[in-house]
Parts: structure tokens; C-alpha cells; sequence
């Protein structure tokens, strides 16, 4: 990996770890429904917007339904469910829980394509459960009451996470940029019917509108712009590197802004995920370091 591609991994992931900060700002006044209508509508506009100045059709009649099941199963499901758990949850423990995707995307491919899953795997999801056990245990806001309801809503939004990555190995070829284009207005359009029920806490501030739309620009629109040029450059496999990198920034921008205690029981049981995830995917560390040019010494 060039030094061009290590700072625009290091950059998505300081973005995603910060969107878990702005869901634990806006979800407790908004509500999860708003927070994320809002969140995959600016997401869809800013894309709209760039679709139209790349020249990218989203050929919604053709592809639908493919978007319509990413919108779903990448876009409202998790995102609503996240927002749920931000009522509750820190965002340090919201982005830890997320480190698990890969580990629950692994054990679903294997039960959808009937392969018994191998023992370096089996080990993975066993560290994934005690990094989670340790993480949750020692989150004084996991202690309080209805914690829990919070806790299995993030790992479900992990687990979802995992069924479109599975879909998504499987479904018919679509550009990585209309795959995001299609489904954020796919999980805007799921999540609109419910809109109008959705009470909200209180009025929200200039706060919490600045998150709203750090959100729906940044994390959303402008983070899946840098994914999918990394996986252009560098596939998407190494791509992914980028979950091992957002419990870091999740915590940092968690205990900056909102003075979330980090623990060393937090840091291990995140690290104790994230060496469960390596497990399950392969993890190589040395893919993170820059490459010198070819001829350099």
C-alpha cells in the first residue's frame, strides 16, 4: 500500500470512528428514526450531486432490487439500529461492537454456502466474544438500565452488516459508487413511512444539527467516496483494513468531545476484537505500511 492510500484509510476511518460520535450527540434528542432519515437523505442528495458531475447513471429501474437489499441490510437496518443504541450506548463501545462485522460476514458466508467454518475462524468469533464481554463490562454505561437492549441492537447492526457483505459477494456486478448511490436512497425511502411516528426527545440545537449533517456529508457521502477509491486502488480486501482502525478513533473522538473514560479494559477488550476479526479475515498488519517507490533504497 503506497503512502496515498495509507492516509486515506487512516482518514475514512477517523471519519466512521467519528460518525458513532455524532449518533451518540444526535440519537438521544432526535430519536433513531429522524437522526437517520436525515443522515441516508443528506446522504442520497450529496451523491446525487456527484453522480451528476461524474456522469454515473444510477439505473434505478434495472437495479432496484439490488439496492433496494443493500439499502436495507447496509444502510437503514444497521444505521437505525446503531441509533437506537446510541440513546444509550457511548460511542467508544458503539465502534468496538461495529469491529465485529467482519467476524459475524464470515460466519454467515459459511452457513450460506454450507462450509463447516475452519478452526482459525472458530477461534476469531470466540475472541470476538470475549472482546465484547470485556468491553461491555467494564462501559459504566452499559450498567444502566436497559443497556442491554442496547448492546444486542449494535451487534445485530454488526450482524446485518455481515448479511450485506455476504449478499454482496453474490449479487449481480454493480459499480461500487452507484452501490451506494441506490442504497442510500433505497434506506431513505424504507425508513420515510415510519417518519411520521417517530417522536423526538426535545428541539434540537445548533449542536446537534452540525452532527446531523457531519453525518449525512461526511460520514455517509464523502466516507463512501473515499472507500470505494481504495478500493479501486487497492482492492477491496485490503480495503476493509479500515474496520481495525475505527475502534481507535471511535474511542479518541468519544473521550475528546463528550470526556468518555477510556479503560485499559476497554482498549484490551477492543483489541482482543479486533485480533478476532484478523483471524477471521486474514488480517495481514504489514499491509498498512507504506511502500517505498520502486527504486528507492
Amino acid at each position: 500500500m503506497n503512502l496515498a492510500s495509507t492516509i486515506r484509510l487512516i482518514t475514512l476511518a477517523a471519519i466512521w470512528g467519528g460518525s458513532f460520535l455524532f449518533i451518540r450527540i444526535g440519537a438521544p434528542v432526535l430519536g433513531p428514526v429522524i437522526l437517520i432519515e436525515y443522515r441516508v437523505g443528506l446522504a442520497a442528495v450529496f451523491l446525487a450531486i456527484m453522480a451528476a458531475f461524474l456522469h454515473k447513471p444510477l439505473n434505478a429501474r434495472q437495479h432496484w432490487r439490488h439496492y433496494l437489499m443493500l439499502g436495507i441490510f447496509n444502510g437503514a437496518l444497521p444505521f437505525l439500529l446503531f441509533g437506537f443504541a446510541g440513546q444509550t450506548l457511548s460511542a467508544s463501545a458503539m465502534s468496538i461492537l461495529n469491529a465485529t462485522s467482519p467476524i459475524w460476514g464470515a460466519v454467515i458466508g459459511a452457513v450460506w454456502s454450507r462450509h463447516a467454518l475452519n478452526g482459525r475462524t472458530v477461534l476469531g468469533l470466540g475472541l470476538g466474544i470475549i472482546g465484547v464481554g470485556l468491553v461491555v463490562g467494564v462501559d459504566h454505561l452499559s450498567a444502566q438500565r436497559d443497556a442491554g437492549i442496547a448492546i444486542a441492537a449494535a451487534l445485530l447492526a454488526a450482524f446485518s452488516y455481515g448479511i450485506a457483505t455476504t449478499y454482496a459477494k453474490t449479487a449481480k456486478s454493480v459499480d461500487s459508487f452507484s452501490n451506494a448511490h441506490g442504497s442510500m436512497w433505497a434506506a431513505m425511502l424504507v425508513i420515510a413511512p415510519a417518519v411520521p411516528f417517530a417522536p423526538v426527545s426535545a428541539s434540537p440545537g445548533a449542536g446537534v444539527m452540525l452532527a446531523v449533517v457531519a453525518l449525512g456529508i461526511v460520514c455517509s457521502g464523502i466516507a463512501f467516496l473515499l472507500y470505494f477509491r481504495l478500493i479501486r486502488d487497492i482492492g477491496a480486501t485490503s480495503a476493509l483494513t479500515v474496520t481495525f482502525l475505527i475502534p481507535v478513533f471511535g474511542m479518541l473522538w468519544g473521550n475528546l468531545f463528550l470526556g468518555e473514560v477510556i479503560t485499559w479494559g476497554m482498549i484490551a477488550g477492543s483489541g482482543i476484537v479486533i485480533a478476532g476479526t484478523a483471524l477471521v479475515t486474514g488480517f495481514n498488519p504489514v499491509a498498512l505500511l507504506p511502500r517505498r517507490a520502486a527504486g528507492n533504497a
